[in-house]
């Protein structure tokens, strides 16, 4: 938000980077930067991912997408009383 202001006002700056974001302009310019990179020799790097330090966020899972909510599954009677009649064993 701190811009100088030969930029302009920080909110058309950020929306036009959305924009270039959604129609593909930054994904050309990474390919471009990688190409040129490989032609040259320049590009010498690994990525390694180790899974056990990546995580999503607490609210990644089940996030619910936009639009209308799913209808909810209809839940049928069980057949068997087993869920009642259920007994645990000695000791617990």
């Amino acid at each position: 938000m701190d811009l100088p202001e030969e930029f302009g006002s920080w909110k058309g700056l950020h929306n036009g980077l959305r924009k270039w974001a959604h129609d593909g302009t930054w994904e050309k310019v990474f390919t471009a930067l990688l190409t040129q990179a490989d032609t040259e020799g320049d590009l010498d790097w690994v990525v390694a991912v180790d899974s056990t330090i990546v995580r999503a966020h607490q609210h990644a899972a089940g996030t619910r997408q936009k639009g209308p909510r799913p209808a909810s599954r209809t839940t049928m009677p069980s057949d068997t009383h087993a869920a009642t009649d259920h007994q645990d064993p000695p000791g617990l």
